[in-house]
């Protein structure tokens, strides 16, 4: 399996929006896709942080900017609460 090209995962992107819009997504698969790549993308963003942390000699600024980046991706990860109780 191969990685999708920019064209091919925008397209696949697109669709999956559109599924969800229109009510069509009987299995979540358009959920799943729409969800990982969300994720992927502030994981990218995470990595770069850690990137520039390395890289910077671990200086106050970037270990600040790297806390921000994980607490933001924590922020994703963790299912609201529920408030209903």
């Amino acid at each position: 399996m191969g990685i999708p090209t920019k064209e091919e995962l925008s397209s696949a992107l697109d669709e999956a929006a559109r599924m969800r819009e229109s009510g069509e997504d009987p299995h979540f698969v358009a959920k799943a896709l729409l969800n990982q790549h969300y994720q992927l993308t502030h994981l990218e963003h995470l990595y770069d942080a850690v990137q520039h942390y390395i890289k910077s000699g671990q200086n106050e600024t970037s270990h600040s900017k790297l806390l921000m980046s994980i607490e933001h991706y924590r922020a994703i990860k963790t299912p609201p609460e529920d408030t209903t109780r």
